[in-house]
């Protein structure tokens, strides 16, 4: 237990590691959200702190802040070129291991709805212009919202914490699979 015998963690704690097991499929499911997840935002925030997985956009902090300050007209460039990279890589690596998963997926859906609105509105849902439209980053931000509301599930750091903080705060209703 994370709390000394006789004192109970605040509800907050738990709600917010909360990973109730709602069957094996859920749990897979989840499982295979955050990974996706991750794979993606790990790959775009590594291109934009570090220069990473050369190919199209602007890669390394020097040139994603040029092209937020230009493309998305977010000033000062370099402050949300940083935001942007720590967003995504940081995020894209709490979902690959399921540490803090509700604050990371609200992180990164909200990192899109700001590119939705600073960069690919304007072109809709077509992906045959430049920029391309909004269409991934609108998937995106729907799956980080469906691991926000949904939790990491079992296979995770937060159901690890969630078991440690438990059932002295909060009971979750028992859901049977």
């Amino acid at each position: 237990m994370l709390t000394s015998p006789g004192r109970r963690a605040p509800t907050w704690l738990y709600r917010l590691f909360q990973a109730t097991s709602a069957g094996l499929a859920v749990d897979v499911t989840q499982l295979i959200v955050r990974i996706v997840l991750a794979w993606i935002f790990i790959y775009y925030g590594a291109a934009k702190l570090f220069g990473a997985f050369p190919g199209g956009g602007p890669h390394g902090l020097h040139q994603t802040a040029l092209y937020m300050s230009q493309a998305a007209q977010l000033r000062p460039g370099q402050f949300f070129a940083l935001l942007a990279g720590l967003i995504e890589f940081g995020g894209g690596i709490a979902m690959a291991v399921g540490f803090c998963t509700r604050v990371a997926g609200l992180a990164l859906a909200g990192d899109m709805v700001m590119a939705m609105v600073t960069v690919t509105w304007a072109t809709g849902l077509s992906s045959a212009s430049s920029p391309p439209g909004y269409q991934l980053n609108l998937a995106l931000a729907a799956l980080a919202l469906t691991a926000t509301l949904t939790g990491a599930g079992r296979f995770s750091i937060d159901a690890c914490i969630s078991r440690a903080v438990g059932q002295e705060t909060y009971e979750p209703p028992m859901v049977n699979t």
